[in-house]
Order: C-alpha cells, then sequence, then structure tokens
C-alpha cells in the first residue's frame, strides 16, 4: 500500500475507484466497504483509493474535542489498512480551512482533478463537504457531469452487522472486550513505551512492565484485569493486563501494566503492543498485599485459560 501524506505528491490515476471517511477502528463495517472497493477495483482493472483525515475532524471542529477518544492512532489506522490489501490511502490534514471546503470544491479539486475517481463507494448515510452537506443523492444526480459512477453500501448491508465506531467505544468503556473485538474483526489494541513503576509485581511474584501510551486521545478500556497478548521485540507472549488506580495500595494514578508469561527480560525504554483478549475481573480493593496476590494466581490461571482458547 502506498501512504500519501496530502495530495501533492499523488499522480492522477487512469482508474481509481475511491472511498473516504475516518474509519476509526476499521471495524467490520468499514471492512464491507473495503471489500466492495476491492472487488468493484479488480472488475475495471482499476486502483483502490482510501481517503481519511489526520488530524480526526472531530478535533478539530468540535466543541467537545476533549473528550474524543479514538479507536485507532493513524500509524495503527495505516497498518489496518495495510492489511486489508488497499492500493493507495491518502492521509489530508484536516484543518479549519479544509473544513470550510463545500461539496461541489471536494468532488472537483479532489475526487476528480486530484484522485482521477472512475468510482466511488460510499457507506450509508456517508455526508462529505462544509456542514455534512454532500450526500449519496447529490453524487447520483451530477454522476455524469462529474464523470465518475458512485455506490452506496445498502443500509439493510450496514444495519446487518449493526456496529459503528461509537458502539465499539461504549463496549470498551464497560469491559465488553470480546464484544469489541468481534465488531473490530481483531483485538482491541494499545501500543506504548515501558517506563519504570514502582516495583512492588516482582515482590510477589507478578513483575510488570508499566506502559505509557503518547495519544491522550487513545480510548483506554475500562479498569480492570484483562487476559492479553502481548508483541514485544516482534514476538508474541501470552499475559495479562491491569488497568486501574491500585486501590488496594490506595494510589490515586491510573496505570497500565502487562505481566508478560514466561519473560524476564530488560526491556525498559521500548515499545510493546498488547492485544486486549477478554476482561477477567473489575478492579476492586483488598484488605491487604497478601490477598491481592492469591487473587493474581487466580487471574493469571483465568488468562491462561482464556488465551488457550484463542489461536494465535
Amino acid at each position: 500500500m502506498k501512504v500519501h501524506q496530502g495530495l501533492d505528491t499523488f499522480v492522477k490515476l487512469p482508474f481509481a475507484v475511491v472511498t473516504s471517511g475516518t474509519f476509526d477502528g476499521v471495524h467490520i463495517g468499514h471492512q464491507k466497504i473495503l471489500n466492495r472497493l476491492k472487488e468493484t477495483a479488480q472488475q475495471y482493472n482499476g486502483e483502490t483509493v482510501v481517503i481519511t483525515y489526520w488530524p480526526h475532524p472531530r478535533l478539530i471542529v468540535s466543541t467537545d474535542s476533549a473528550d474524543l477518544k479514538l479507536l485507532s492512532t493513524i500509524e495503527e489506522k495505516i497498518d489496518l489498512l495495510a492489511k486489508y490489501g488497499i492500493d493507495h490511502l491518502v492521509i489530508i490534514p484536516f484543518t479549519k480551512e479544509f473544513s470550510q471546503l463545500t461539496s461541489e470544491q471536494f468532488i472537483t479539486n479532489i475526487l476528480v482533478e486530484k484522485i482521477g475517481t472512475k468510482k466511488l463507494v460510499i457507506g450509508y448515510d456517508h455526508r462529505f463537504g462544509k456542514n455534512r452537506e454532500g450526500s449519496f443523492e447529490h453524487l447520483q444526480q451530477n454522476a455524469s457531469q462529474y464523470g465518475f459512477e458512485v455506490e452506496e453500501i445498502p443500509r439493510q448491508d450496514i444495519e446487518d452487522v449493526g456496529v459503528s465506531s461509537s458502539r465499539i467505544r461504549t463496549a470498551l468503556s464497560t469491559g465488553h472486550v470480546h464484544i469489541a473485538n468481534e465488531y473490530l474483526g481483531n483485538m482491541y489494541s494499545l501500543t506504548g513505551k515501558v517506563v519504570h513503576g514502582d516495583k512492588l509485581g516482582r515482590t510477589i511474584g507478578f513483575p510488570t512492565a508499566n506502559l505509557q501510551i503518547a495519544e491522550s486521545y487513545k480510548l483506554i478500556p475500562m479498569d480492570g484485569i484483562y487476559a492479553a497478548r502481548i508483541v514485544c521485540r516482534r514476538n508474541m507472549y501470552d499475559g495479562m493486563l491491569y488497568i486501574g488506580t491500585r486501590p488496594t495500595l490506595e494510589s490515586k494514578i491510573r496505570t497500565i501494566e502487562v505481566n508478560i508469561f514466561n519473560f524476564d527480560e530488560n526491556i525498559y525504554g521500548e515499545i510493546i503492543t498488547v492485544f486486549f483478549a477478554e476482561l477477567i475481573r473489575e478492579d476492586e480493593k483488598f484488605s491487604d498485599i497478601a490477598a491481592l496476590q492469591e487473587k493474581l494466581y487466580s487471574d493469571r490461571r483465568k488468562a491462561i485459560d482464556i488465551l488457550s482458547s484463542i489461536s494465535k
């Protein structure tokens, strides 16, 4: 997949099959659009183009952007779209100036003149341009003028999938990771740097790597203990992940800590990725460290059972 940062270096294609959107999480609803994009490109011997925007439009134009949590960083989105076999990814810098582009300007300047769109595939009720004024109906009525065909994924197809980025965010925020993973078609993940903690875990037999997430907008699932898979130094390990404020220690700082099974290496400063398999239990306060330690042994057994049933 060729990644284009903006349109300055994009060379207009002879037959571009295009879709556009934020594609947060690249969930199974998005995947239906991507699959149709590829089918159409193969039919016409064309090339697939996904147009997306960064930063996320709501981070620029929304009054509640501080509360916005996203399922994927731009790096994660690039990796996911590459996985689904897209030819070209165009990342358009989303600015306040760009947000003022009318639908007519977007169609003419970008889809037609810059990209070379011959077929546009969009999801049900997808809108674009200033104030989301552009619609499927408008595109369909003016397709001959623009020189491309437009196809909308039927409402029934989208509703049959029954998924949206907001539903996935809700599932993760309430601990229903298995539902989120089903909607995503992948395990939800966090990527971050391993930083120093207070090293209590190693004194009770559960050494942890403390994870620092650089992106403040990245959604962190509900506090609790999770069965997880960890990618470190290109190898995958089983483990369990803790998110919370460690109430037994009366800490007020929310941490993300991962205990990697059968692993004893110094990885401070390294970047690792944690994949959420399933919630084992919610965070809770114990009477003392010994009670916490006993519960962690139980958690590890449950994590091993959960992960043994999931293929790598």
